[in-house]
């Protein structure tokens, strides 16, 4: 929970941020409906996001199965970067970058193990949007998306817990790609500034690996097939480099 209110509470700052930039010198940009959205238009945005992995685990190797062992994969908060680039007036290409850091802890039948240890990840993402156009139902601030894309995750840093009870050690997660999806919206402050919110679904797998001295004479040696299929949700402010620009005054 204390990540999630990091997320919102860094989600808040940029877009106020954002508002007060919008209105440096007293005076407000001019509003050119017709060119927010126009083939070759590049929007980039900056979000706050709480990613919240759903994990589940399957296909333990070594007798710890017998245990009934499962894994939990904490809620953190990003900083995320994204670059979108207008093909027409509605269809988009965008770039996700961000990076982030979570811990893993031991669940259900060997959650008095506690901590596994913790790992950075880094998961670039690519999406096609299709955002609609209002403007016909009188509606010209507002402008929802939806997207569908590929996203592989790299996983590095990773650091076992030999603190624990578990006496966890040399903890390695495989680096995975999967199916991504979005929803979200584009909602125009002043200028070239947007509010944005957004919402992303990752399908992604992985195999971890990891030794535990606490679990011999056993096999020591642990594998097992992690499912994290996050979900990330975020909000930020976003400025247009557009074929038509309007400057800040």
């Amino acid at each position: 929970m204390k990540y999630l209110l990091k997320a919102i509470a860094l989600a808040g700052l940029l877009v106020a941020t954002g508002a007060q930039a919008a209105d440096l010198g007293g005076s407000k940009d001019v509003e050119v409906v017709d060119t927010w959205w126009q083939a070759g238009d590049i929007f980039v945005r900056v979000r706050g996001e709480a990613f919240i992995p759903e994990t589940s685990t399957n296909s333990w190797s070594s007798n710890v199965a017998s245990l009934n062992p499962d894994v939990h994969v904490d809620t953190t908060a990003i900083p995320e970067l994204d670059l979108s680039y207008f093909l027409t007036k509605n269809v988009a290409f965008e770039l996700i970058c961000c990076v982030g850091e979570t811990q893993i802890n031991s669940a259900a039948g060997i959650r008095a193990l506690g901590e596994v240890g913790t790992t950075w990840f880094f998961p670039p993402t690519l999406l096609i949007q299709y955002h609609w156009d209002l403007t016909t139902f009188g509606c010209c601030n507002f402008k929802p998306y939806l997207g569908i894309g590929a996203n592989y995750t790299w996983f590095f840093n990773e650091d076992a817990n030999y603190g624990s009870v578990g006496k966890f050690k040399n903890l390695k997660l495989d680096s995975a790609g999967g199916v991504a999806l979005q929803a979200g919206f584009d909602y125009h402050l002043s200028g070239n500034w947007f509010l944005n919110v957004d919402f992303k679904q990752f399908f992604l797998a992985t195999e971890a690996h990891v030794t535990s001295d606490y679990l011999s004479p056993w096999n020591n040696k642990v594998g097992v097939n992690v499912t994290l299929d996050p979900i990330v949700v975020g909000a930020g402010i976003g400025y247009r480099f557009g074929t038509t620009y309007v400057p800040l005054k």
